[in-house]
């Protein structure tokens, strides 16, 4: 049946009848009757297809940065630079239109595409191996979590970093929701974890402990530290990073993370209203049967030819069925594609350059910022391309208004995460901030204490 053409009421009288019910309405008798009939005040009235188009288009032009505005905003999704070659490339109709393999030996353009996104994600991590890429950055952690609870069977207990970002926590709380672990909230001092603190919390129900570095207030956490305290008490470290920082610091790899996740969005992606998404996932090699999504390898056909296969998809609509490791069914493979080539052109060294540039930019922010009556950096821990600053005054929203109004985009204000935070708002600086824009940036900070 075409999706566009309703089914004629013969065909939907006979569909009714097999599953056993006598009308359509039946379907949603779980829905109170009050919801059904329920009046939507607040809703405008209806608009013909031409009025609702030329409203939406005037609710778009609103955006700033449309009209030339400078994005000093940072909180998880950031503007880098992207080569041409990367949407020239990742644009290409056979991208563009490709979809998850269901037959999937018969695609291998898709399966190599994958494969050297995966090649890419393990050089960069420096883990033993990666899936064909997740949702997000928030579920790929949360999927760790699950995978290490799994292994580490009779632990109940998952201590989350503070310093996570809060979106990551409340997905990962939505999925722990109905599971037999418990989370718990590691403090921070000083904007970091402190390895001290952390032995103090973990004992033998720990199955995993998990931070991020950078963390949600910029800082750089001490991971050797705490991935050396989780593994004496027999837990597993779960490190989630941004990938762009991996060109100056030191990969999960080097200090003994058990699984690593991040937001890939940074590789080529655009910030949109939070970016478009995509989850990197590695892990060490004993998980391999438990990791979640799909594993593409390399092999040789029956002529000796060179050829790429799903290696594994322990899912569950495929064997698994209830034994499945994830329920996840899919891959974001143009986002994957993207950050595939956005690896490929810049290369270890250019990698390394925008890392270096993202840092220099932000120290340079942070402490002119400093000098600056009626600011105050909260943090002292080294920062990479964001950083927290407190501001002296009543109302952080009103600041961030006024900065809007001035073509200047920062925050997000951290009270509407805790409100211990109230007085804090982020600022990020990467790459592709100028000179002047940060000066202006600073000048009108100053004007606004």
């Amino acid at each position: 049946m075409n999706p566009y053409i309703c089914g004629t009421d013969a065909e939907i009288r006979e569909q009714l009848n097999v599953i056993g019910i006598s009308s359509l309405d039946d379907l949603f008798h779980c829905i109170p009757q009050e919801l059904k009939n329920a009046h939507f005040e607040d809703l405008p009235p209806a608009m013909g297809e031409y009025e609702l188009t030329r409203e939406i288009k005037h609710i778009a032009g609103k955006n700033r940065i449309k009209d030339g505005a400078v994005c000093f905003m940072g909180g998880g999704a950031y503007e880098h630079f992207i080569p041409a070659v990367v949407p020239a490339l990742a644009e290409r109709a056979e991208f563009v239109t490709s979809y998850t393999p269901y037959q999937p030996e018969a695609s291998q353009g898709n399966l190599q595409t994958f494969f050297e996104f995966q090649s890419l994600i393990c050089r960069l991590m420096e883990m033993d191996v990666a899936n064909a890429s997740m949702y997000d950055g928030a579920t790929a952690l949360a999927e760790g979590v699950i995978m290490a609870a799994n292994v580490r069977k009779g632990r109940t207990r998952c201590l989350v970093a503070e310093t996570v970002h809060p979106h990551w926590r409340d997905v990962l709380a939505t999925y722990l929701k109905n599971l037999e672990l418990r989370l718990e909230t590691l403090k921070s001092e000083g904007g970091v974890i402190a390895p001290e603190s952390l032995e103090k919390a973990l004992d033998d129900a720990t199955a995993c402990v998990v931070v991020q570095s950078p963390n949600f207030f910029g800082c750089i956490e001490d991971m050797t530290a705490l991935a050396q305290k989780t593994h004496e008490a027999g837990g597993y470290f779960i490190a989630a990073v941004d990938p762009i920082s991996l060109g100056i610091l030191a990969p999960p790899g080097q200090y003994g993370a058990d699984v690593a996740v991040g937001e890939g969005q940074p590789l080529g992606l655009l910030p949109y209203f939070g970016g478009e998404t995509l989850g990197i996932f590695t892990c060490k090699q004993e998980f391999l049967r438990k990791m979640p999504g799909r594993l593409v390898g390399l092999t040789k056909d029956t002529k000796g030819r060179k050829a790429f296969v799903l290696t594994l998809q322990t899912r569950e609509q495929h064997i698994r069925r209830e034994k499945a490791t994830s329920n996840i069914c899919t891959n974001h493979a143009l986002n994957a594609t993207r950050a595939a080539i956005y690896l490929s052109t810049l290369g270890p060294q250019g990698l390394k350059e925008v890392a270096e540039t993202c840092m220099a930019n932000t120290h340079y922010v942070r402490s002119r910022i400093s000098e600056i009556k009626g600011y105050a950096i909260p943090h002292e821990a080294p920062c990479f391309k964001e950083f927290t600053v407190r501001v002296r005054r009543d109302n952080v929203e009103n600041l961030i208004s006024n900065m809007a109004q001035r073509g200047l985009i920062i925050g997000p204000s951290l009270g509407q995460f805790n409100p211990e935070w109230r007085d804090f708002f982020l600022i990020s600086t990467t790459e592709v901030r100028a000179r002047e824009e940060m000066d202006s940036l600073l000048c009108a900070l100053k004007e606004e204490a």
